[in-house]
């Protein structure tokens, strides 16, 4: 009949809406249904996997929550890839749950972030060693506004990572932008000196991607992440204290 009735097996009745989306996840993952294939209309979908269209609804809405598929026009779902802001925001908010702290997420940043400038400095496109730069020269203009220095250092850090081509680095480092916001946003009232400091890390890491000099871009994220434990200690914030979930701006 079609596609969709040649490969799919059938749902058990008995597993409803839950099985439906186990089964279209799991050909999605094994590449059975590809990332931009347009799904079958719901009758046949229906129809194939062998439960009702109220039945089949719940399950694809189950996948639409999950990034593994998106609505195209009024009545087509096409097979996607999950946006990487929202696994980032979902995995902020587990991270968030289960009490991680500053240090913890320090721990991370600091084997991450130097990797991350380094692989940027060798694989980065021009237009991304030019947004690295215009990032920092916006920043010069809004130094003294705390909350557009931390929204900066969450997009530098973003681009940051994109600019390193590689994937399973951008998802394992976006929760901690988002976590840190809330971690950061009385540091620069408790330390002035600390928007300065960042600023020149910036600049330099920045330097370093356009110069194509993966040592000194390593090197200099080292020390910035270095230098924002220490403003956190000087500030006499707890470095093992949960990171607030209630202060978290991530819209």
């Amino acid at each position: 009949m079609n596609k969709a009735e040649a490969v799919l097996p059938r749902a058990e009745k008995v597993y409803g809406y839950d099985q439906v989306a186990r089964i279209l996840e799991g050909e999605i993952v094994a590449g059975r249904l590809k990332v931009g294939e347009l799904l079958p209309i719901e009758a046949d979908l229906a129809e194939a996997l062998g439960v009702t269209r109220p039945t089949l609804r719940e399950g694809l809405r189950a996948l639409e929550v999950s990034g593994l598929i998106r609505r195209v026009g009024a009545k087509r779902l096409q097979v996607a890839t999950p946006d990487p802001a929202v696994v980032a925001m979902t995995n902020a908010r587990a991270l968030g749950l289960t009490g991680t702290a500053f240090k913890h997420l320090w721990e991370i940043q600091i084997e991450l972030e130097p990797l991350a400038a380094g692989l940027a400095a060798e694989r980065a496109s021009e237009a991304e060693a030019r947004t690295l730069l215009d990032l920092v020269a916006r920043l010069e203009g809004a130094l003294e506004d705390d909350e557009a220095v931390i929204r900066h250092d969450v997009e530098f850090h973003a681009t940051l990572s994109g600019a390193a081509s590689n994937p399973a680095l951008v998802l394992a480092t976006a929760p901690f932008g988002l976590l840190l916001f809330s971690a950061t946003r009385d540091l620069y009232q408790a330390v002035p000196a600390a928007r300065h400091r960042l600023l020149k890390a910036h600049r330099m890491i920045a330097q370093a991607v356009v110069e194509r000099d993966a040592e000194a871009a390593r090197l200099w994220m080292r020390r910035h992440i270095r230098d924002f434990r220490r403003g956190y200690e000087v500030a006499g914030f707890d470095l093992n204290a949960p990171i607030d979930l209630r202060r978290q701006r991530m819209g």
